[in-house]
């Protein structure tokens, strides 16, 4: 008896946990729906009495300006993904395995840069690219949205590598493997729900990049998808529908990157969060 008063708490407490996380959501669409006048009122229904398609018409109208953004995000999100995780994969795999005196160092330092705002390097960033000539280029938003998701990237695979058993090193040793082709024909496999993890991460990360792309990009048609929320800012007011329109359109891929590998996902946070 007491444990089904146990389990009922703590449904009632995960309802309550997931109806607060999922109500700005739940908001962005209604308010989507809703005409300008609706959206103002006082009190503001919690369901629109007319609802109106036209701030999701607008997404796809003929200027073309959420489909050339779409473009230009999946360019940048999947280059600083590929990088990211090509880098992080090797530098986790070192962290892990071999034991070295600034080991310790290294995993503060990424710890360290998850916390830093992304404005603290932008000035120094610029400079650097401006030197290199990638102002105006895709390879600068992709560098810098890069290292973002690198350390992240890091960490959740180190804790992964720390997961799988050494002993599988020892017996690809004996079987005559070294270094390189244990990681490739052994780590690699094993570890593969972590390196996704990982990847898509570093893509969320770059997808939802704006203070890069409207920086380091002064061409409206190379800016990410990301800038156009300025589209519906206007002299006196804000067109809140359009926005919020524009918002679940622009979210939509990364849903449904979440839908379609949420198994990996789970398994590759899950796996690598027993051991540090």
């Amino acid at each position: 008896m007491k444990s089904k008063k146990n389990n009922m708490a703590l449904f009632f407490v995960g309802l309550l946990v997931f109806l607060i996380f999922m109500f700005p959501l739940y908001w962005m669409v209604v308010t989507a729906l809703k005409t300008q006048t609706e959206i103002f009122e006082i009190p503001t229904p919690l369901w629109p009495r007319n609802i109106t398609w036209e701030p999701f018409a607008e997404q796809l109208s003929v200027s073309g300006d959420t489909l050339r953004g779409f473009k230009n995000s999946l360019i940048i999100a999947l280059g600083a993904a590929l990088i990211a995780t090509v880098l992080s994969i090797p530098a986790s795999y070192g962290l892990a395995r071999f034991r070295f005196k600034a080991k310790k160092p290294l995993i503060l330092f990424f710890l360290i840069t998850q916390m830093l705002p992304s404005t603290l390097v932008l000035t120094s960033l610029y400079i650097m690219f401006s030197k290199l000539g990638l102002l105006n280029t895709y390879a600068a938003p992709i560098l810098a949205d890069a290292t973002l998701g690198i350390p992240f990237s890091i960490i959740v695979l180190r804790t992964y590598f720390i997961s799988i058993p050494k002993e599988l090193d020892e017996a690809a040793k004996i079987d005559g493997c070294g270094h390189v082709q244990s990681f490739i024909k052994i780590m690699l496999p094993i570890a593969r729900p972590g390196i996704i993890v990982a990847a898509v991460f570093s893509f969320v990360y770059a997808w939802g990049d704006l203070i890069y792309g409207i920086t380091f990009i002064t061409n409206p048609n190379m800016r990410p998808i990301t800038s156009s929320i300025y589209n519906y800012v206007q002299q006196y007011q804000t067109l809140w529908n359009s926005t919020m329109a524009f918002g679940i359109v622009a979210i939509m891929p990364v849903v449904l990157i979440f839908i379609f590998m949420q198994r990996y996902i789970v398994s590759g946070l899950t796996n690598g969060a027993v051991k540090a």
